[in-house]
């Protein structure tokens, strides 16, 4: 009898580094991340030039005498900036382990990167000027 397609769509999906669960799952994926934030650091400039923008306006949101939810607007918004830079610079990566050869589709992908990255800025100066002009 042929196995059950749920069963061989099951098997497809299993990653092999997906074994741990529980505790040490938690641990792993903090490990991780926090392997990605070093090789951010390291890695690209933007990136720790988001974390130095940050390193002001943080501060600074708190400072302000603006409503807890306009202040949690504020830092958010400048959040999102490095957020989308880890993704941008993930996208990157993953696309020169593939190939270092100039491709329309590699160009296409990291420019979408960093036009992710630039709407990224607007909403942070977009929010900022709304919260406080």
């Amino acid at each position: 009898m042929p196995a059950s397609p749920l069963k061989h769509s099951a098997a497809l999906t299993q990653q092999p580094y997906k074994g741990a669960t529980g505790l040490r799952r938690i641990l792993n994926a903090t490990g991780y991340s926090w392997a990605g934030l070093c090789a951010a650091w390291r890695g690209e400039a933007a990136f720790r030039q988001l974390i130095a923008l940050n390193a002001l306006l943080i501060p600074l949101a708190c400072y302000l005498n603006v409503s807890r939810a306009e202040r949690a607007l504020l830092i958010a918004s400048a959040l999102l900036c490095p957020l989308i830079e880890l993704l941008n610079s993930a996208i990157e990566a993953a696309i020169d382990r593939i190939s270092l050869e100039r491709h329309p589709l590699s160009k296409q992908a990291k420019d979408m990167g960093s036009a992710a990255q630039t709407f990224a800025l607007l909403i942070v100066a977009s929010t900022w000027a709304v919260i406080l002009l």
